[in-house]
Protein backbone atom coordinates (compact mmCIF):
# COMPACT_ATOMS: atom_id res chain seq x y z
CA UNK A 1 0.00 0.00 0.00
CA UNK A 2 1.32 3.63 -0.82
CA UNK A 3 3.35 5.37 1.79
CA UNK A 4 0.77 8.35 0.82
CA UNK A 5 -2.21 6.81 2.73
CA UNK A 6 -2.94 8.05 6.25
CA UNK A 7 -1.74 6.64 9.39
CA UNK A 8 -5.04 4.63 10.62
CA UNK A 9 -5.30 3.07 6.62
CA UNK A 10 -1.86 2.23 6.77
CA UNK A 11 -2.24 0.83 9.97
CA UNK A 12 -5.49 -1.21 9.64
CA UNK A 13 -4.27 -2.49 5.81
CA UNK A 14 -0.47 -2.82 5.52
CA UNK A 15 0.58 -6.29 6.68
CA UNK A 16 -3.23 -6.92 7.20
CA UNK A 17 -4.46 -7.91 4.35
CA UNK A 18 -7.55 -10.29 4.06
CA UNK A 19 -6.01 -14.01 2.99
CA UNK A 20 -6.17 -15.30 0.12
CA UNK A 21 -6.94 -18.69 0.77
CA UNK A 22 -10.29 -18.48 2.78
CA UNK A 23 -10.54 -14.76 2.57
CA UNK A 24 -10.58 -13.77 6.04
CA UNK A 25 -10.43 -10.58 7.21
CA UNK A 26 -8.42 -10.87 10.40
CA UNK A 27 -4.90 -12.16 9.42
CA UNK A 28 -4.64 -16.14 10.27
CA UNK A 29 -2.02 -17.25 12.76
CA UNK A 30 1.07 -19.61 11.62
CA UNK A 31 1.68 -21.72 15.09
CA UNK A 32 3.89 -24.04 12.53
CA UNK A 33 7.64 -24.88 13.52
CA UNK A 34 8.64 -26.36 10.03
CA UNK A 35 6.90 -25.64 6.31
CA UNK A 36 6.71 -28.51 3.86
CA UNK A 37 8.72 -28.59 0.52
CA UNK A 38 7.60 -30.07 -2.53
CA UNK A 39 11.53 -30.83 -3.59
CA UNK A 40 14.65 -30.27 -2.13
CA UNK A 41 15.43 -26.40 -3.03
CA UNK A 42 11.91 -25.65 -3.94
CA UNK A 43 9.45 -24.26 -1.02
CA UNK A 44 6.87 -21.26 -1.17
CA UNK A 45 9.45 -18.53 0.76
CA UNK A 46 9.56 -20.03 4.49
CA UNK A 47 11.89 -22.92 5.55
CA UNK A 48 11.40 -22.56 9.15
CA UNK A 49 10.07 -20.30 11.42
CA UNK A 50 12.88 -19.03 13.20
CA UNK A 51 13.60 -17.97 10.20
CA UNK A 52 10.26 -16.45 9.09
CA UNK A 53 6.96 -16.85 9.10
CA UNK A 54 3.79 -15.65 7.59
CA UNK A 55 2.17 -14.15 10.63
CA UNK A 56 5.43 -12.30 11.65
CA UNK A 57 5.99 -11.10 8.07
CA UNK A 58 2.39 -9.64 8.41
CA UNK A 59 3.54 -7.09 11.35
CA UNK A 60 6.91 -6.23 10.22
CA UNK A 61 5.58 -4.97 7.02
CA UNK A 62 2.94 -3.58 8.58
CA UNK A 63 5.68 -1.34 11.71
CA UNK A 64 7.74 -0.84 8.89
CA UNK A 65 5.14 1.54 7.44
CA UNK A 66 4.20 3.01 9.92
CA UNK A 67 7.15 4.32 11.02
CA UNK A 68 8.37 4.99 7.90
CA UNK A 69 11.45 2.71 7.70
CA UNK A 70 12.29 0.25 4.78
CA UNK A 71 12.17 -2.86 7.06
CA UNK A 72 11.24 -4.01 10.20
CA UNK A 73 11.93 -7.15 12.47
CA UNK A 74 10.55 -8.14 15.38
CA UNK A 75 11.88 -9.92 18.57
CA UNK A 76 10.64 -11.51 21.76
CA UNK A 77 11.44 -8.16 23.70
CA UNK A 78 12.23 -4.72 23.68
CA UNK A 79 15.38 -5.90 25.17
CA UNK A 80 15.66 -8.33 22.79
CA UNK A 81 15.31 -6.57 20.15
CA UNK A 82 17.96 -3.54 21.46
CA UNK A 83 20.34 -6.33 22.48
CA UNK A 84 20.13 -7.76 18.60
CA UNK A 85 20.57 -4.24 17.47
CA UNK A 86 24.14 -3.69 19.80
CA UNK A 87 24.96 -7.27 18.49
CA UNK A 88 25.14 -6.56 15.08
CA UNK A 89 26.68 -2.88 15.07
CA UNK A 90 29.05 -2.91 17.80
CA UNK A 91 31.81 -5.09 18.85
CA UNK A 92 35.19 -5.59 21.25
CA UNK A 93 36.45 -2.06 21.72
CA UNK A 94 33.96 0.25 20.27
CA UNK A 95 32.33 2.71 21.89
CA UNK A 96 28.35 4.07 22.25
CA UNK A 97 26.64 7.26 23.74
CA UNK A 98 23.56 5.96 25.63
CA UNK A 99 21.25 8.83 27.21
CA UNK A 100 21.88 8.93 30.89
CA UNK A 101 18.17 8.97 31.39
CA UNK A 102 16.36 5.69 29.57
CA UNK A 103 14.73 2.78 30.80
CA UNK A 104 16.87 0.98 33.45
CA UNK A 105 16.77 -2.21 31.40
CA UNK A 106 19.18 -0.72 29.27
CA UNK A 107 22.03 0.55 31.13
CA UNK A 108 22.09 -2.57 33.16
CA UNK A 109 22.62 -4.41 29.86
CA UNK A 110 25.43 -2.85 28.84
CA UNK A 111 27.08 -2.62 32.37
CA UNK A 112 26.70 -6.00 33.29
CA UNK A 113 26.50 -7.87 29.73
CA UNK A 114 28.09 -6.06 27.08
CA UNK A 115 31.29 -4.68 29.46
CA UNK A 116 31.92 -8.02 29.70
CA UNK A 117 33.14 -8.18 25.92
CA UNK A 118 34.43 -4.81 25.97
CA UNK A 119 32.24 -2.34 25.09
CA UNK A 120 32.66 1.44 26.39
CA UNK A 121 29.81 3.24 26.82
CA UNK A 122 29.48 6.61 27.87
CA UNK A 123 26.37 8.20 29.38
CA UNK A 124 25.31 11.94 28.93
CA UNK A 125 22.32 13.97 29.02
CA UNK A 126 21.33 13.91 25.39
CA UNK A 127 18.66 16.63 25.86
CA UNK A 128 21.94 18.68 25.48
CA UNK A 129 22.65 18.13 21.82
CA UNK A 130 26.63 19.24 22.68
CA UNK A 131 26.89 16.51 25.63
CA UNK A 132 26.56 14.35 23.07
CA UNK A 133 28.96 16.25 20.71
CA UNK A 134 31.54 16.48 23.30
CA UNK A 135 31.59 12.71 24.34
CA UNK A 136 31.51 11.04 20.47
CA UNK A 137 35.03 9.74 19.48
CA UNK A 138 36.97 8.33 16.90
CA UNK A 139 35.19 5.08 17.57
CA UNK A 140 31.73 5.91 18.45
CA UNK A 141 29.70 3.67 16.46
CA UNK A 142 25.93 4.42 18.01
CA UNK A 143 24.22 7.02 19.92
CA UNK A 144 21.10 5.60 21.79
CA UNK A 145 18.23 7.91 23.06
CA UNK A 146 15.16 7.92 24.20
CA UNK A 147 12.39 10.41 23.96
CA UNK A 148 10.36 11.66 25.76
CA UNK A 149 12.61 9.64 28.25
CA UNK A 150 11.66 7.22 31.32
CA UNK A 151 10.98 8.04 33.87
CA UNK A 152 11.64 11.58 33.72
CA UNK A 153 9.98 12.75 30.87
CA UNK A 154 12.78 15.03 29.00
CA UNK A 155 12.90 14.97 25.69
CA UNK A 156 15.93 14.70 22.80
CA UNK A 157 15.99 17.21 19.76
CA UNK A 158 16.28 14.39 17.73
CA UNK A 159 16.77 16.05 14.03
CA UNK A 160 20.02 18.10 16.17
CA UNK A 161 21.42 15.03 17.63
CA UNK A 162 21.18 12.90 14.18
CA UNK A 163 22.68 15.91 12.55
CA UNK A 164 25.72 15.34 14.81
CA UNK A 165 25.73 11.78 15.05
CA UNK A 166 25.58 11.77 10.87
CA UNK A 167 28.55 13.91 10.52
CA UNK A 168 30.55 11.81 12.90
CA UNK A 169 29.92 8.38 10.77
CA UNK A 170 27.33 7.45 14.07
CA UNK A 171 24.10 5.68 13.72
CA UNK A 172 21.53 7.22 15.57
CA UNK A 173 18.80 4.99 17.41
CA UNK A 174 15.41 5.76 18.98
CA UNK A 175 13.89 4.83 21.18
CA UNK A 176 10.07 5.69 20.37
CA UNK A 177 7.99 3.45 22.92
CA UNK A 178 6.68 6.48 24.97
CA UNK A 179 5.60 8.45 21.92
CA UNK A 180 4.73 6.08 19.24
CA UNK A 181 4.89 5.99 15.84
CA UNK A 182 1.74 7.78 15.78
CA UNK A 183 2.95 10.83 17.91
CA UNK A 184 6.41 10.68 16.85
CA UNK A 185 8.01 9.77 13.74
CA UNK A 186 11.96 10.19 14.29
CA UNK A 187 13.14 8.58 10.83
CA UNK A 188 11.36 11.59 9.34
CA UNK A 189 14.02 13.78 11.71
CA UNK A 190 17.01 11.79 10.47
CA UNK A 191 17.13 8.64 13.17
CA UNK A 192 19.08 5.51 11.75
CA UNK A 193 16.92 2.83 13.65
CA UNK A 194 13.68 3.26 15.37
CA UNK A 195 13.42 0.62 18.04
CA UNK A 196 9.74 -0.47 20.50
CA UNK A 197 8.58 -2.58 23.28
CA UNK A 198 5.86 -3.76 21.37
CA UNK A 199 4.73 -4.70 24.58
CA UNK A 200 3.54 -1.09 25.28
CA UNK A 201 0.71 1.08 23.17
CA UNK A 202 1.63 -0.65 20.02
CA UNK A 203 -0.20 -4.23 21.62
CA UNK A 204 -1.85 -1.57 23.47
CA UNK A 205 -3.60 -4.04 25.60
CA UNK A 206 -1.14 -5.56 28.13
CA UNK A 207 -1.14 -9.31 26.70
CA UNK A 208 1.43 -9.83 24.80
CA UNK A 209 6.01 -9.17 25.11
CA UNK A 210 7.53 -7.93 22.04
CA UNK A 211 10.37 -5.40 20.65
CA UNK A 212 10.89 -4.24 17.05
CA UNK A 213 13.61 -2.47 15.11
CA UNK A 214 13.07 -0.36 12.19
CA UNK A 215 15.66 -0.14 9.82
CA UNK A 216 16.12 2.49 6.93
CA UNK A 217 18.69 0.89 4.84
CA UNK A 218 19.45 -2.63 2.83
CA UNK A 219 22.51 -3.39 5.82
CA UNK A 220 19.95 -2.69 8.56
CA UNK A 221 17.26 -5.00 6.52
CA UNK A 222 20.14 -7.75 5.72
CA UNK A 223 22.03 -7.55 9.70
CA UNK A 224 18.34 -7.51 11.52
CA UNK A 225 17.30 -10.32 9.59
CA UNK A 226 20.51 -12.00 10.09
CA UNK A 227 20.92 -11.91 14.12
CA UNK A 228 16.97 -13.10 13.94
CA UNK A 229 18.22 -16.40 11.93
CA UNK A 230 21.29 -16.85 14.21
CA UNK A 231 20.16 -16.17 17.87
CA UNK A 232 17.06 -17.05 17.68
CA UNK A 233 14.95 -14.29 19.95
CA UNK A 234 12.07 -13.82 17.52
CA UNK A 235 8.47 -12.95 18.53
CA UNK A 236 6.36 -15.58 18.14
CA UNK A 237 3.40 -16.19 15.90
CA UNK A 238 0.52 -15.34 18.28
CA UNK A 239 2.35 -12.74 19.91
CA UNK A 240 2.45 -10.95 16.43
CA UNK A 241 -1.01 -11.50 15.65
CA UNK A 242 -1.54 -10.02 19.41
CA UNK A 243 0.58 -6.84 17.98
CA UNK A 244 -1.58 -7.02 14.26
CA UNK A 245 -4.78 -6.61 16.09
CA UNK A 246 -3.53 -3.85 18.23
CA UNK A 247 -2.41 -1.45 16.05
CA UNK A 248 -5.62 -1.72 14.12
CA UNK A 249 -6.32 0.77 16.95
CA UNK A 250 -3.45 3.12 17.73
CA UNK A 251 -4.79 6.38 16.30
CA UNK A 252 -7.87 6.37 18.35
CA UNK A 253 -6.15 4.74 21.34
CA UNK A 254 -3.43 7.03 20.93
CA UNK A 255 -6.09 9.97 20.25
CA UNK A 256 -7.04 9.07 23.57
CA UNK A 257 -4.70 8.82 25.63
CA UNK A 258 -3.68 11.87 25.08
CA UNK A 259 -6.97 13.67 25.82
CA UNK A 260 -6.68 11.83 29.42
CA UNK A 261 -3.51 12.40 29.93
CA UNK A 262 -3.47 15.75 29.52
CA UNK A 263 -6.28 16.31 32.20
CA UNK A 264 -4.32 14.07 34.89
CA UNK A 265 -1.46 16.69 34.47
CA UNK A 266 -3.60 19.62 34.87
CA UNK A 267 -4.96 17.53 37.69
CA UNK A 268 -1.78 16.33 39.91
CA UNK A 269 -0.21 20.35 38.47
CA UNK A 270 -3.40 21.24 40.89
CA UNK A 271 -2.32 19.17 44.00
CA UNK A 272 -0.60 20.13 46.76
CA UNK A 273 0.47 17.05 47.83
CA UNK A 274 2.53 16.45 44.69
CA UNK A 275 6.03 18.24 45.09
CA UNK A 276 6.65 18.10 41.38
CA UNK A 277 4.80 16.74 37.59
CA UNK A 278 6.58 15.77 34.83
CA UNK A 279 4.42 16.01 31.68
CA UNK A 280 5.95 17.15 28.14
CA UNK A 281 2.70 19.03 27.76
CA UNK A 282 2.44 21.28 30.43
CA UNK A 283 3.46 24.66 29.46
CA UNK A 284 6.25 24.57 32.66
CA UNK A 285 8.12 21.60 31.38
CA UNK A 286 11.41 22.98 30.04
CA UNK A 287 10.94 21.41 26.55
CA UNK A 288 7.36 21.53 25.96
CA UNK A 289 8.33 23.75 22.57
CA UNK A 290 10.54 20.88 21.50
CA UNK A 291 7.57 18.69 22.34
CA UNK A 292 5.47 20.75 20.65
CA UNK A 293 7.92 21.03 17.68
CA UNK A 294 8.69 17.12 16.93
CA UNK A 295 5.54 15.32 18.70
CA UNK A 296 2.24 15.14 17.55
CA UNK A 297 0.72 14.65 20.85
CA UNK A 298 2.05 14.55 24.08
CA UNK A 299 0.45 11.20 25.32
CA UNK A 300 -0.21 9.77 28.54
CA UNK A 301 3.02 9.15 30.28
CA UNK A 302 3.28 11.55 33.04
CA UNK A 303 5.47 10.99 36.42
CA UNK A 304 5.14 12.98 39.88
CA UNK A 305 6.77 13.17 43.10
CA UNK A 306 5.12 12.62 46.54
CA UNK A 307 8.51 13.62 48.22
CA UNK A 308 9.53 9.90 49.47
CA UNK A 309 9.07 6.28 48.81
CA UNK A 310 6.35 6.28 52.24
CA UNK A 311 4.32 8.57 50.79
CA UNK A 312 4.09 7.14 47.23
CA UNK A 313 3.59 3.77 49.19
CA UNK A 314 0.35 4.94 51.35
CA UNK A 315 -1.20 6.29 47.61
CA UNK A 316 -0.35 3.72 45.76
CA UNK A 317 -1.96 1.18 48.33
CA UNK A 318 -5.10 2.88 47.89
CA UNK A 319 -5.71 2.95 44.34
CA UNK A 320 -8.50 0.97 43.11
CA UNK A 321 -8.94 2.11 39.13
CA UNK A 322 -5.35 2.22 38.47
CA UNK A 323 -3.72 -0.87 38.35
CA UNK A 324 0.23 -1.24 39.95
CA UNK A 325 2.38 -2.99 37.47
CA UNK A 326 5.87 -2.22 35.75
CA UNK A 327 4.39 -1.78 32.46
CA UNK A 328 2.86 0.84 30.11
CA UNK A 329 0.68 1.36 28.03
CA UNK A 330 -2.45 -0.52 28.07
CA UNK A 331 -6.13 0.55 27.53
CA UNK A 332 -5.78 0.61 31.25
CA UNK A 333 -4.53 2.91 33.36
CA UNK A 334 -1.13 1.89 34.82
CA UNK A 335 1.08 3.07 37.58
CA UNK A 336 4.69 2.27 39.08
CA UNK A 337 7.46 3.38 40.94
CA UNK A 338 10.30 3.49 39.27
CA UNK A 339 13.01 3.32 42.16
CA UNK A 340 11.60 -0.15 43.06
CA UNK A 341 10.71 -1.12 39.46
CA UNK A 342 11.76 -0.16 36.55
CA UNK A 343 14.96 1.50 37.85
CA UNK A 344 16.05 -0.17 40.16
CA UNK A 345 19.11 -1.55 38.88
CA UNK A 346 20.74 1.92 38.87
CA UNK A 347 21.30 1.79 42.83
CA UNK A 348 20.57 4.49 44.98
CA UNK A 349 23.58 6.36 43.50
CA UNK A 350 22.72 6.01 40.26
CA UNK A 351 19.04 6.99 40.48
CA UNK A 352 20.31 10.03 41.92
CA UNK A 353 22.70 11.26 39.54
CA UNK A 354 19.99 11.58 37.35
CA UNK A 355 17.44 13.12 39.58
CA UNK A 356 14.99 10.23 40.21
CA UNK A 357 13.25 10.57 43.68
CA UNK A 358 11.94 7.25 45.91
CA UNK A 359 8.79 9.39 45.65
CA UNK A 360 8.48 9.50 41.89
CA UNK A 361 5.12 7.63 41.17
CA UNK A 362 5.25 6.85 37.02
CA UNK A 363 1.57 6.85 35.33
CA UNK A 364 0.33 5.57 31.70
CA UNK A 365 -3.13 7.12 31.73
CA UNK A 366 -5.36 4.80 30.37
CA UNK A 367 -8.46 4.89 28.42
CA UNK A 368 -11.28 4.38 30.95
CA UNK A 369 -13.16 7.45 31.38
CA UNK A 370 -10.97 10.33 32.73
CA UNK A 371 -13.35 11.20 35.57
CA UNK A 372 -13.00 7.91 37.06
CA UNK A 373 -9.38 8.19 36.77
CA UNK A 374 -9.27 11.51 38.67
CA UNK A 375 -11.40 10.51 41.34
CA UNK A 376 -9.31 7.02 42.06
CA UNK A 377 -6.07 9.90 41.87
CA UNK A 378 -7.90 11.62 44.05
CA UNK A 379 -8.40 9.03 46.96
CA UNK A 380 -4.91 7.64 46.71
CA UNK A 381 -4.04 11.39 47.50
CA UNK A 382 -6.34 11.38 50.46
CA UNK A 383 -4.28 8.94 51.74
CA UNK A 384 -0.85 10.70 51.87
Amino acid sequence: MSEKKGFSTRAIHVGQEPDPVTGSVAPPIHPTSTYAQEEIGKHKGYEYARVSNPTRTRLEQNLAALEGGSSAHVFASGMAATNAYVSMYAKAGDHVICGSNVYGGVPRMFNTVWANFGLEVSYVDTSVTENVQKALRKNTRFVWIETPTNPLMQLTDIAAVAKVARAHGAQLVVDNTFASPYFQKPIELGADVVMHSTTKFLNGHSDGLGGVLVGTTPDHAEKLAYIQKATGAIMSPFECWLVLRGVKTLAVRMEQHDVNGRKVAEFLKGQKKIKTVLYPGLKDHPQYELAKKQMKGFGSMITFDLGSQDNANKFLRRLKVCTLGESLGGVETLISHPATMTHAALGAEGRAAIGLTDGMVRISVGIEDVEDILADLEQGLAGV
